[in-house]
């Protein structure tokens, strides 16, 4: 085994075998920490958003908070509730994009796939650089690190999902149950505290908020729509179930309808939990520190911990094991896009809409190619944006609501079939119960959608509105070269395989060795009409090779290529390309002998005219190019090793 197979082993594991896959299903209690992080873990940062965006206006606004938080808590709940619809319907999984391929086409389909896929990077990206915020507010002298802290993070999420599924889900369990309990014990807290008089006030309660600007009659109302665009964060993730029905243990659907209802209940009452608080003890949050009075190096703290630290007060204990769990289940809220991107990349390619290398499962039964893909994208858009938090967000929950309207719309689309037929009009209450729902859906989400695009186009939404086309653009490329593919190598039911006329074969030689007679035996194996060894006189040797050659007297005739200028490839394929032509209904053989090393270093200093040669051969119409490795030593030792051992 070599050194990159035995890191790959230490690091992933060993392969799992495909009769094993049953055992990567999960049950609710893995489900739940696996698919639903990413919502779950949004209540640490919806609320601060909403306050970020109505402090812009000074304190005066932050009264908005209030209806902002119950458009979201209501918006939550209708979304849960139509994607338990989608549960049902669809126990294959693939969420909007094969909800709305079967009932809006395939235009619709790619949209919300793209949107998808968008919004996948962006959840890794966001989730991570929050995380890595939380860090920073407990301990703000790692602040000037947080690119690395965040890619860092990234590479660790991308190794243990790497790892498998049920594998990940156990260790994820841990922050995310953590974060749900330490939620939950702050607000008990908070209550015994504030149920016995005592007034407690966040760290920023008394700084001044300065207001950016004059906001009066329309100015209020676009910033509280943005306001509540920003908050509905909160909503991010949700649609993971659905996409991944199939990875629960049976009974599927209800399995994941069920973990769908239990997140939500904990996802409504953490986020009203948490804005009450913010609101009590008046919390101050603004993207730009001086807007607070601080100076302008300075990094403010997050609105859950401004919030821990005045819940728990000398506590510091509890308050850093918030910190430590909200800063957890953040970064781990991107294994939400860690499960969901790579399964609907998976069925994009299934599709022929994405390379096939992304259907294909890896050692550990989970498609790694595509968990290695969405970690390069978040890496690069981390990068890119510097970490900067208030910069990823503006980006964010457009690919969301995208495919929340297309995936309502497609369920309402599919309800009305259901009516169509003698089951469903056997069930009809049932029916029109779902369908008003799922329509009821598609209408918020598709005017949350515009809210949305409005309030966040000019704050850097744009760059999400060019890479959904581009997306889809891509996928319909993608599927039209492979339509055109299957066209093109399709056979018809009478078809026979080509024989050629004739069959020319060339041996590539430099000088009589083992791999020399390895290469024209199998070269005489095949049995051509004609088989010459060719060589190019690129210096001095030519001559001796000649000698040699009658010297052994291999019964192959030698053909010598003069090369004045000393180049080697070019005269080959001159050579080669002279043949082909002269007997068109040929086929010509180019056999290589080529070494084997087993070391890394050992590969630069053989084959390099080889590999040229073959580089250009490929593309020549008529010619095929046939290896012939000869092992050296050092190639063969490993095996000689594994056998001894």
């Amino acid at each position: 085994m070599g050194v990159s197979s035995s890191v790959k082993r230490m690091l992933v594991g060993r392969p799992l075998d495909t009769s094993r896959l049953g055992e990567t299903l999960l049950p609710k209690r893995l489900a739940l920490p696996i698919f639903c992080s990413d919502p779950l873990s949004s209540v640490a940062y919806a609320t601060e958003e909403i306050l970020l965006i109505l402090a812009l206006g000074g304190v005066g606004l932050l009264h908005l908070a209030w209806y902002a938080a119950a458009a979201i808590v209501f918006l939550l709940v209708v979304v849960i509730a139509s994607y338990r619809q989608t549960c049902h319907a669809y126990p294959g999984g693939g969420g909007a994009y094969v909800v709305s391929a079967e009932n809006l086409g395939p235009t619709a389909a790619l949209t919300a796939a793209s949107a998808l896929l968008v919004d996948y990077v962006l959840t890794v990206a966001v989730s991570v650089v929050s995380g890595v915020a939380a860090i920073t507010s407990a301990v703000p002298s790692l602040a000037p690190h947080q690119v690395a802290l965040s890619v860092c993070f990234v590479v660790l999420l991308t190794v243990m999902n790497l790892r498998g599924v049920r594998e990940s889900g156990r260790i994820f369990a841990i922050p995310t149950y953590g974060f749900v309990c330490v939620i939950y014990l702050m607000f008990a807290f908070a209550a015994v505290r504030l149920a016995t008089g005592a007034t407690i006030r966040a760290e920023s309660a008394d700084l001044p908020l300065h207001a950016t600007g004059t906001y009066a009659g329309i100015a209020v109302v676009l910033l509280a729509l943005r306001a509540f665009a920003s908050g509905c964060t909160a909503l991010t993730g949700v649609e993971a179930i659905s996409n991944g029905v199939p990875a629960f243990q049976k009974p599927k659907s209800r399995n994941a309808a069920n973990t769908l209802a239990a997140m939500g209940l904990l996802s409504v009452t953490m986020f009203v939990g948490i804005t009450a608080l913010a609101m009590t003890y008046r919390v101050h949050v603004a993207a730009v520190p001086t807007q607070l009075g601080l100076p302008a190096g300075a990094t403010p703290s997050t609105a859950l911990a401004q919030i821990a630290r005045a819940t728990f007060g000398n506590a510091d204990l509890l308050f850093y094991l918030v910190q430590a769990f909200t800063a957890g289940v953040l970064v781990l809220a991107a294994n939400t896009a860690f499960n969901g991107f790579p399964m609907l990349a998976s069925i994009l390619a299934r599709d022929r809409y994405a390379p096939r290398q992304l259907y294909n499962r890896g050692d550990r039964l989970v498609y790694s190619n595509g968990v290695v893909l969405l970690a390069l994208a978040a890496v690069a858009l981390i990068v890119a944006f510097d970490a900067q938090l208030t910069r990823l967000i503006q980006l964010y929950i457009i690919g969301v609501f995208v495919s929340f309207t297309l995936s309502q719309a497609g369920m309402v689309k599919h309800w009305r079939k259901v009516l169509a037929t003698p089951e469903g009009r056997d069930d009809r209450r049932r029916i029109h119960r779902s369908l008003a729902i799922n329509a009821v859906g598609a209408t918020l989400t598709g005017l949350v959608l515009v809210i949305v695009l409005i309030t966040k186009f000019t704050h850097g939404a744009w760059l999400v509105v060019i890479a959904m086309p581009v997306l889809f653009f891509g996928m319909k490329g993608v599927r039209r070269h492979y339509d055109q593919v299957a066209r093109e190598i399709a056979v018809g039911p009478d078809a026979r395989p080509p024989r050629p006329s004739r069959h020319h074969a060339f041996v590539l030689v430099s000088r009589v060795q083992a791999p020399t007679l390895k290469a024209i035996g199998f070269a005489q194996a095949l049995r051509p009409d004609t088989l010459t060894a060719l060589t190019v006189a690129a210096d001095e040797d030519a001559e001796g090779l000649r000698e040699q050659w009658t010297a052994y007297d291999l019964g192959v005739p030698l053909t010598i290529i003069d090369s004045p200028y000393r180049e080697v490839v070019g005269p080959v394929l001159a050579h080669v390309r002279e043949t082909a032509e002269a007997d068109s209904g040929a086929m010509v053989s180019v056999v290589i002998p080529e070494y084997i090393v087993g070391r890394w270093w050992e590969v630069p200093l053989h084959n390099q005219n080889a590999l040229r040669l073959k580089a250009r051969l490929l593309f020549m119409p008529g010619v095929t190019v046939i290896d012939v490795p000869y092992r050296l030593r050092s190639a063969r030792q490993p095996v000689l090793n594994r056998r001894t051992g």
